[in-house]
């Protein structure tokens, strides 16, 4: 049987490690080679620099780094046909490029024709669109190459069937979004079974900042139909057979893994984004504020399973308004999960803080002030102890604490990473529970008791928030789905509720901007996502029509 075997390289780069993830490449296609007998090997966009670069595409320098790569390719690949992906400076414009190595040389380019420039996407501010149609041939095949967004379009993938392509090879860097991954395959479907060929679809894996790429590399057959699929939030090396004497034909189809719930996605990302934010930046371990809440229970457990419960510190930091109850759970949590442990009483630093500011206070009255000194106080020890020991401090806040600004900076908004910055509260929960299902690592009582930022005598987030269940439910509206408060009321919820929240949304735009970044798990998320003005009178008018 004559036969074609393609490996989809579904690899975790390191963004500018461009001599780094060049012998990667190396290494990968000489190892495929020689165990998976493969005659072509793919590789993600923009595979040489990863993916995104940003602006280290403006530094001149760069350029002749990925040029000395590419001839280091040619030099040590020679028995096998690769395509990789890589940014490329021609006659003054950049191309978001792939070429195809053979024999030692490069036999063929390909810059990619759709550039995206929407949520975290700013293609169009570094590249230019190329406008030509790559096809090489490699045993009597002929395979075109398009890149990531260029799938998303009709025009790319008919000019390479119109070209007499019969096989579509698509390199992409697609980030996890929530639902992305049934987007991508219901765009595939489509795509494969209009232009009546087969589609290798090659994403990367992996966290860069607050991207978490997914992996979930495809293959679909010329009628449509999804034949393999590469594991998700993993690297993976997927074989694909084509049979040449049967147009192309696939032969290696597996049985399809299934589709995880939410909970699981969601919680296989948070843990790939902490364990590559912490390693691809060096840091030795994480410490984080326990406070015998779930926010910072989920955000431990998290943590521990990303790096190891012997790399992460939890520091409990009571006050005078801290619960025997949180200390008794937070204690629990940590022989659950086998952590460090320290317990650091803030009392004698806020009696401290108080006293230096008796004069300044004496004629006001007690308020969210002292509160926020005690977060503070907590917020100093905690980066202390980052600067000594050279951890990153993972903060705890969640996606609807940030929303309507029930964080304080400087207190526990101060931190490295931010591991809940897009979960709401709900989802907390949920996660939670989902987390225990595999082995117990939260306490019962944890996830039960009524919630508590412990800040003030018999304080309870209730005090100045409506039931989670409704705040999220509005925010999901106002944030999400960009809903107006009429829009929200008229779904059954109190106006008078919605304007409080619209207003603390808006009001708190200049805490969101100082806070640390964290993984992005929807389309909507604070960071690149969103993009509102701080100082701005639009919500003004907003206000006096609601």
């Amino acid at each position: 049987m004559n036969t074609l075997t393609v490996i989809a390289a579904q690899l975790n780069f390191l963004v500018g490690d461009i001599e780094g993830n060049t012998q990667l490449i190396i290494n990968t296609a000489q190892k495929c080679k020689m165990e998976l007998n493969a005659d072509l090997v793919v590789f993600p966009e923009l595979t040489i620099t990863s993916y995104p670069p940003e602006d280290l595409l403006f530094r001149p320098y760069l350029y002749k780094r990925v040029h000395e790569a590419l001839f280091q390719l040619c030099q040590s690949i020679k028995d096998i046909c690769i395509i990789v992906g890589y940014p490329d400076q021609i006659d003054g414009k950049r191309y978001n490029m792939a070429a195809v190595i053979q024999d030692g040389e490069i036999k063929a380019t390909y810059a990619k024709k759709e550039l995206p420039n929407y949520t975290v996407f700013d293609e169009k501010r570094y590249f230019s669109s190329g406008d030509k149609t790559t096809i090489f041939k490699l045993k009597n095949t002929k395979i075109a190459i398009i890149i990531c967004e260029d799938t998303w379009f009709d025009k790319p993938i008919q000019d390479c069937a119109r070209a007499g392509a019969d096989l579509i090879i698509s390199l992409n860097a697609s980030p996890f979004a929530l639902d992305k991954e049934y987007a991508r395959r219901i765009m595939l479907e489509k795509q494969s079974k209009a232009a009546q060929l087969p589609i290798v679809y090659v994403n990367l894996v992996g966290g860069q900042d607050e991207l978490v790429f997914d992996g979930g590399s495809m293959v679909f057959d010329a009628t449509g139909k999804l034949k393999q699929q590469a594991h998700y939030y993993q690297e993976d090396l997927m074989k694909i057979e084509f049979n040449l004497d049967q147009r192309l034909n696939i032969l290696t189809a597996h049985t399809l893994p299934p589709e995880p719930q939410t909970e699981e996605k969601l919680y296989k990302v948070l843990i790939l984004g902490v364990r590559d934010y912490i390693r691809k930046n060096h840091f030795p371990s994480a410490v984080i504020g326990l406070s015998g809440g779930i926010d910072s229970a989920l955000t431990l457990a998290i943590a521990c399973d990303a790096i190891g419960g012997h790399n992460v510190e939890a520091i409990m930091m009571p006050s005078r308004y801290t619960s025997t109850m949180s200390l008794d759970d937070a204690k629990a949590q940590v022989k659950l999960l086998n952590c460090h442990y320290v317990v650091m009483s803030i009392e004698n630093i806020f009696k401290c803080f108080l006293t230096a500011l008796h004069d300044e206070f004496q004629h006001y009255p007690l308020d969210t002030t002292e509160e926020n000194l005690q977060a503070r106080c907590r917020g100093t020890l905690l980066m202390a102890i980052s600067n000594k020991k050279r951890s990153i401090v993972l903060t705890t806040g969640n996606k609807s604490e940030m929303a309507v600004g029930y964080a304080t900076l400087y207190g526990d908004m101060a931190g490295g990473f931010s591991v809940l910055k897009d979960v709401f509260k709900t989802m907390v929960y949920r996660l939670s529970h989902y987390r225990n299902s595999l082995s117990m690592a939260i306490p019962e009582r944890v996830i039960q008791r009524p919630p508590s930022a412990e800040l003030a005598n018999n304080q309870l987030d209730q005090d100045m928030l409506p039931p989670y269940s409704v705040l999220d439910e509005i925010l999901e509206r106002f944030l999400m789905q960009e809903q107006d408060a009429f829009t929200i009321a008229k779904a059954g919820y109190d106006l008078e509720t919605i304007k409080k929240i619209v207003r603390m949304v808006n009001s708190n735009e200049y805490k969101r901007r100082q806070a640390p970044l964290g993984i992005r798990l929807t389309e909507k998320a604070f960071g690149k996502d969103r993009r509102y003005p701080i100082t701005s009178g639009y919500f003004k008018k907003y206000y006096e029509h609601l």
